[in-house]
């Protein structure tokens, strides 16, 4: 395999339950090399959505270093992670997390446009990627005027927007037909 682009190094996860701690996951190692896809599988509970919040830069680790190419990211600020987020990872959630108060378009565009892209170009961004999944006619459209599959296919979408080399998805089909 070629140089991977997420390195996994003896990663433990542990979260304070009353007066014990819960160990989601110990010693666990993966690498994954750019373009594969690799799927989490597991039962409810297994922590699955917690490693992707790991590997995106949500949360930190209890042990354990994430690479992201040949950098660290256990260790970042929160401003870096931050950027890392805006800059390389996309993420496609059970709930969507769409802003209400703005268009399919304007969804999509939001992470350009914290990138710092320009409105106009950011938009231009976000309807071609809307035409990719379909939904070009529902561009100006508001999220609670979008069906959930048609919400899911949005935050699709804006998960693309920024072409990241790292797409993470957690149960991305879940409302699609």
């Amino acid at each position: 395999m070629a140089d991977p682009i997420l390195t996994v190094k003896e990663l433990e996860k542990t979260f304070r339950s009353g007066d014990r701690d819960l160990v989601v996951f110990s010693g666990l190692d993966l690498a994954i090399a750019e373009g594969e896809r690799v799927a989490i599988v597991g039962e409810s509970g297994a922590g699955k959505s917690t490693l992707l919040y790991l590997l995106g830069g949500l949360d930190r680790p209890s042990k354990g270093t994430i690479y992201f190419g040949q950098r660290a990211n256990t260790n970042l600020s929160d401003r870096d992670l931050a950027e890392y987020r805006n800059r390389q990872v996309g993420f496609v959630w059970q709930n969507h997390s769409l802003l209400p108060e703005f268009s399919a378009a304007e969804n999509v565009g939001m992470p350009l446009m914290i990138r710092g892209v320009a409105r106009e170009e950011a938009m231009r961004s976000a309807r071609a990627r809307l035409n990719e999944v379909g939904l070009a006619n529902r561009e100006e459209n508001r999220a609670g005027e979008l069906s959930g599959g048609e919400q899911q296919r949005v935050a699709l979408a804006r998960a693309l927007a920024s072409n990241p080399r790292l797409l993470l998805a957690d149960e991305p089909t879940g409302n699609l037909d």
